[in-house]
């Protein structure tokens, strides 16, 4: 059986673990959280003008044939706290960086 001390540093090990892992995929702005799937809209609505946007035309393949484009954006938000990066595909967020 484990003393104490080793489940206490095993809990605090876990609880930063997940932690770092929610981190990924969420941001805060303001009172809001910001998590993957929601809309360039919904984000703008809670998060403002982001400090820089950057847009591509990404090709849609379906095996080794391009069957049509997507738009990816990328917006920035910089922060006393840091710099975040929301990739969104279309209109979904896919991604924070």
């Amino acid at each position: 059986m484990a003393n104490p001390l080793s489940r206490a540093l095993i809990l605090l090990t876990s609880i930063a673990v997940v932690g770092v892992a929610i981190a990924d995929d969420s941001m805060r702005c303001g009172s809001k959280i910001i998590v993957t799937g929601m809309t360039r809209s919904e984000v703008l609505v809670h998060c403002g003008e982001p400090t820089a946007k950057a847009e591509e035309e990404l090709p849609v393949r379906s095996g080794n044939q391009v069957v049509g484009k997507t738009l990816r954006y990328r917006w920035t938000y910089e922060s006393y706290s840091g710099k975040r990066v929301l990739a969104f595909d279309q209109e979904k967020l896919i991604l924070i960086q």
